[in-house]
């Protein structure tokens, strides 16, 4: 069955698609980087796995994957699979998924725990994304052959190399956790996941430019 993305991620994506003139020179070079990886591994392999890697795997990292499927999907790319970790592990920050729920994904409440699994569902025909907090190299993330997206500065600082990564490149995001707590809160965090959207989709608009 073929993915169809929800159609209020459909809406919020053409609306991102609007900003890619925003992104700063800088930040397009690392893009187009991603971009190429992507294109190397399904040129090869026929599949592409990015792990969008952050110290604690609860925030930006987290939107960088769900972004990164529901990109592929919304440019029907296939092959693509995301993933997300950290260096240590907290648990997905409820702010976060505030923010991506605004923005169209799907997710469930699961049981209280310390650190809870989501079910999240981006697409119909597509399995949901089971979201947690988690080590990079901890399961279900692959081991091998994967593009490694560094998300945070200290991140990127602390894992010069990361084990198993086919290609490394830092796309650091400010940490929406400034915000917590302040009247500002959900516009931060807001702000912070349209950045994130914006780029991870215009960098898979670069994989569908290049073939």
């Amino acid at each position: 069955m073929h993915a169809q993305l929800l159609p209020a991620i459909t809406q919020y994506l053409k609306q991102v698609e609007k900003d890619f003139d925003l992104i700063a020179p800088e930040r397009r070079t690392e893009l187009q980087k991603i971009a190429d990886g992507v294109r190397l591994l399904l040129h090869e392999k026929g599949q592409a796995a990015l792990i969008y890697i952050c110290t604690h795997n609860s925030r930006r990292s987290h939107m960088g994957q769900l972004w990164a499927m529901a990109a592929a999907t919304y440019y029907n790319i296939k092959g693509i699979s995301s993933y997300s970790g950290g260096t240590e592990i907290t648990a997905f920050n409820p702010n976060a998924i505030k923010a991506l729920q605004e923005a169209g994904f799907e997710i469930g409440q699961p049981a209280a725990a310390a650190n809870p699994h989501y079910n999240i569902v981006y697409a119909e025909g597509a399995p949901a994304v089971i979201a947690f907090s988690k080590k990079y190299m901890d399961a279900p993330n692959p081991t091998s052959n994967f593009i490694a997206v560094m998300t945070c500065s200290h991140a990127d600082d602390n894992c010069p190399f990361v084990t198993g990564a086919s290609l490394k490149v830092a796309t650091p995001y400010e940490d929406p956790k400034a915000g917590d707590g302040k009247p500002e809160q959900e516009q931060v965090y807001r702000e912070r996941c349209r950045q994130i959207a914006t780029e991870v989709l215009y960098s898979f608009y670069l994989v569908v430019q290049g073939n």
